[in-house]
């Protein structure tokens, strides 16, 4: 019996960081979220590599939200624009994380 190469899918996460000396943020953020989209044989397997990528690059991930693949969130009903699924299929093709958006984080609201 031959097994199976797992699929990959592309998950849609978002990783809340932290600060870290040398992170790349903004002087005065507190932290920021990241949106990415990550390939994986399951969601699981999309965090873990995600979480370690973003060690990595020196930062302090505190905090993941996965979303699901491309078809679980279209399953839910989410509007997917062509921009984004271009996203998605990048992180497929290459097999990797593509941080899609980065909104840095300040404490009280001021810049």
């Amino acid at each position: 019996m031959v097994k199976e190469k797992s699929k990959h899918q592309v998950y849609t996460l978002l990783i809340e960081v932290g600060r870290k000396d040398g992170d790349g943020l903004p002087e005065h953020a507190s932290g920021a979220a990241l949106m990415c989209y990550s390939s994986g044989v399951d969601e699981a397997e999309a965090v873990r590599e995600t979480v370690a990528l973003m060690k990595q690059a020196g930062l302090a991930p505190l905090d993941v939200t996965g979303y699901g693949s491309l078809n679980d969130r279209l399953a839910e009903g989410h509007d997917i624009e062509d921009e984004e699924r271009a996203l998605m299929q990048r992180a497929l093709d290459e097999n990797s994380v593509v941080v899609a958006q980065t909104t840095a984080f300040y404490e009280g609201g001021s810049n």
